[in-house]
């Protein structure tokens, strides 16, 4: 099957409604087959496994790519010359950033709408939009600055616009906008990466300013507090949202995504926390014991595996380093792994390496 028949069917896919088991197994599998033909270090790590297409009958035994694979290796079925865009971690090993590599950014757009529209915007088909985050054309490599300008593009009404500068979030044209929605009554989005927040609330704690945002405003934070010096809880974190902008914590979205990627997570607001988080019908997530590789039962913490059909060019199943449980609805995101199981998260790259050595020179 050729680049181009498989992008048509993964959008067809996505566009669809059938969220069976059965009709995401056969995706899953008919896309496991591309992959595994055409992503050289991709085989070769799956022959390691004892994993082919004949032996591969489900989309849970589709060999799970650890993360960190992506800043090691080239993982393309396409040539990485010749792609539309490549999204790269904002984290390093050795500075090494890990690359995601797009020949054509139509399923990870009609991946974000569809599923943006559905779990954000739910009824709404516009809202005034401020962003906490650089542009895309100052972070042309960052999936969540794309991520946000499709967000601005696809549902920001008029007078959207962006509230990061070189000088850091601007305080006064942002207030001027939470003041309008407060005054007209309508109702206002803010996004942005969760530590921008916490600028937002030390800025607006020295001003002396507190807003009580209409009904209807919502709040979206992603990234969480990784790599920051300044660390608080999920109820604080979202408490403070309450209180300097009046937002209902059922109105707090929180988005869980990655470079690595091409679909996000959401939970439906965070009355309580940490929320249960679930995907679109084109993603599946499996909790697994890091040093096993086998799945752990419902209820018990392991390390999340998703399975992102739209990932069409790369590996469709990604082992993360992040610590879950699986829940009826989805699954609880509990933080990073750390000591023996972040360990394990490793070992598997080490056999993607050694696997792939001569393919990578």
């Amino acid at each position: 099957m050729e680049p181009q028949e498989i992008i048509n069917r993964t959008i067809e896919f996505i566009n669809n409604r059938d969220d069976s088991e059965t009709s995401f197994n056969e995706q899953a599998l008919h896309l496991f087959a591309y992959q595994f033909r055409v992503n050289q270090p991709y085989q070769q790590f799956c022959r390691q496994q004892g994993k082919t297409v004949r032996t591969v009958k489900s989309w849970r035994d589709i060999p799970a790519i650890p993360i960190n694979a992506f800043k090691e290796l080239t993982l393309s079925c396409e040539d990485p010359s010749q792609v539309e865009r490549i999204f790269m971690t904002s984290g390093t090993t050795q500075g090494v950033k890990g690359n995601h590599y797009h020949p054509t950014l139509q399923v990870y757009d009609r991946s974000m709408i569809r599923n943006f529209k559905e779990r954000f915007m739910n009824r709404t088909s516009s809202i005034r939009m401020g962003v906490l985050f650089p542009t895309e054309e100052e972070m042309p490599n960052s999936s969540l600055a794309h991520y946000l300008a499709l967000a601005v593009q696809e549902f920001g009404a008029e007078g959207s616009r962006y509230f990061i500068g070189q000088e850091g979030v601007q305080v006064g044209p942002l207030i001027e906008a939470l003041e309008k929605s407060e005054n007209t009554g309508q109702p206002y989005a803010l996004m942005g990466a969760t530590y921008s927040f916490i600028h937002l609330f030390d800025e607006l704690e020295r001003c002396g300013r507190r807003f009580s945002l209409p009904k209807g405003s919502k709040l979206l934070d992603t990234g969480g507090f990784k790599n920051q010096a300044r660390v608080m809880t999920l109820d604080g974190f979202y408490d403070l949202m309450h209180h300097y902008l009046g937002v209902p914590h059922s109105a707090c979205i929180n988005m869980y995504g990655m470079t690595e990627l091409s679909s996000q997570f959401y939970d439906t607001g965070n009355e309580n926390v940490p929320s249960v988080k679930s995907g679109p019908h084109w993603t599946r997530t499996k909790v697994m014991n890091p040093l096993t590789g086998e799945e752990v039962p419902q209820g018990e913490r392991g390390i999340l595996a998703h399975c992102d059909l739209a990932n069409f060019n790369s590996v469709s199943t990604i082992l993360t380093e992040d610590v879950g449980v699986e829940t009826e609805d989805g699954f609880l995101l509990l933080g990073r792994a750390e000591g023996a199981a972040a360990k394990g998260c490793s070992i598997n790259v080490e056999e993607f390496i050694k696997a792939t050595k001569g393919l990578s020179e």
